[in-house]
């Protein structure tokens, strides 16, 4: 009976942060500390982590710093209950004795990270990231990660910091092959698909292991008459903006070497000019200047023009890839793309124009090298357009009919 009182003394003091007490009653008997039986297999340090008594824990680390690696019946560390209960200081506190409980998981398969992302608790999920960023990578059952956890429970803040750190995290799939896209429609969470649109680079056209894709999800969802027309809106132009971004090249090194070498061609060509240099100075011309310019004076205009232009915009593709500005966004990707494909006519016109002032009794002017050229890149985009029709059509009847198939497997199985 003494030692059941002594127990039930040290319990209220450790709950209402009674430290004076708390110390009388472990001098008196020092076991009580990791002795007391309280619920759940708790010790001295869960009881003043679950009532926020910073005095307390303290106190008790100090005492018996093992503590801190101790679970209770549920599998919960004090970094845990900490995170669960939102006390920032004492999670901080224990993070400094115990670092390596950040990579214990609890009954539930979660780690201190999964809790603070389910939780929303933003300021101690930051600190446990500061700590060390791969428990965040640990992945909970389904092959969950911890995004999915953040777009389940709706915890939007959690879930800017996590794709702060780790934006590769964004396109991982769970075990059913779903991102954190799909599981956002799913869960008809118009902010949280908002946010993942404009903010990440998840791919929106990815499939789960049906081959369903996002709008594909939502086609089937129940319709919410709040929600569901501007979802809809969201990934019908996400839909659309793919379709366009796979007609538009995308910007590598080879698209770096050749406007490099188209910008140093357009270069040279000023130098060099077809027909050469004036090699001496007359009363009618000096060294240096071009012999076509007095020759033919209007090609020779049209020719530097399309030179000048082929350089220019040669640079200012150039400019767009060397700066890191976000090519993955449709606007600089087709200001990139127009500026890459000028370059490449201006050179085509620019060689139409050297091959009339070269060529003795050619009879071409340039209003014919000119509709020729533009012609010819119509072509290819026209093309160019139909070959990524075809290839989405087909995409799309291979994505239904792997669903079809699953389906079936399914009806004969049940």
């Amino acid at each position: 009976m003494v030692k059941e009182a002594a127990e039930k003394k040290l319990y209220d003091a450790a709950s209402k942060g009674d430290l004076e007490t708390l110390k009388q009653l472990l001098q008196q008997d020092p076991y009580l500390a990791h002795e007391a039986p309280f619920a759940f297999s708790r010790n001295l340090l869960h009881i003043g982590i679950t009532h926020g008594q910073v005095s307390i824990v303290e106190e008790v680390l100090k005492m018996n710093p093992r503590l801190a690696r101790i679970l209770d019946s549920q599998k919960l560390s004090p970094l845990h209950i900490a995170v669960e209960e939102g006390k920032l200081e004492i999670a901080k506190r224990l993070l400094s004795v115990a670092p390596e409980t950040c990579w214990w998981r609890d009954g539930h398969d979660m780690n201190p990270v999964h809790v603070a992302a389910m939780d929303g608790n933003v300021e101690i999920l930051e600190e446990l990231l500061r700590l060390d960023l791969y428990p965040a990578m640990e992945r909970v059952r389904r092959g969950q990660t911890v995004l999915h956890l953040c777009v389940k429970h709706r915890q939007l803040r959690a879930l800017n910091v996590l794709v702060e750190k780790l934006g590769e995290l964004v396109c991982a799939k769970d075990d059913d092959g779903e991102t954190i896209l799909h599981l956002a429609v799913r869960c008809n969470q118009l902010e949280m698909i908002r946010y993942l649109v404009q903010r990440t680079k998840l791919d929106k056209e990815m499939t789960n292991s049906t081959g369903k894709t996002a709008l594909d999800i939502l086609k089937e969802s129940p319709r919410d008459p709040i929600t569901y027309p501007e979802i809809r809106k969201i990934l019908n132009s996400l839909s659309d903006r793919s379709k366009l971004l796979g007609i538009l090249p995308k910007m590598t090194d080879i698209t770096m070497v050749v406007v490099v070498l188209i910008a140093t061609m357009a270069f040279q060509s000023i130098l060099q000019p077809p027909g050469g240099v004036w090699q001496d100075d007359t009363p009618s011309h000096k060294a240096g200047e071009a012999v076509m310019a007095y020759t033919h004076p209007k090609m020779y205009k049209h020719f530097v023009n399309a030179n000048t232009t082929a350089f220019v915009s040669s640079l200012i593709t150039i400019m767009l890839i060397t700066t890191g500005l976000p090519l993955e966004h449709f606007f600089f990707l087709a200001v990139a793309t127009t500026a890459m494909w000028l370059s490449l006519t201006s050179l085509a016109v620019g060689y139409g124009a050297s091959v009339i002032m070269t060529t003795p009794n050619e009879e071409q002017t340039l209003g014919y090298i000119v509709p020729a050229v533009v012609c010819v890149f119509l072509s290819f985009i026209l093309l160019l357009i139909l070959y990524h029709s075809i290839n989405g059509l087909q995409s799309s009847w291979k994505r239904k009919s792997r669903y079809e198939y699953k389906r079936m497997q399914h009806l004969i199985a049940v």
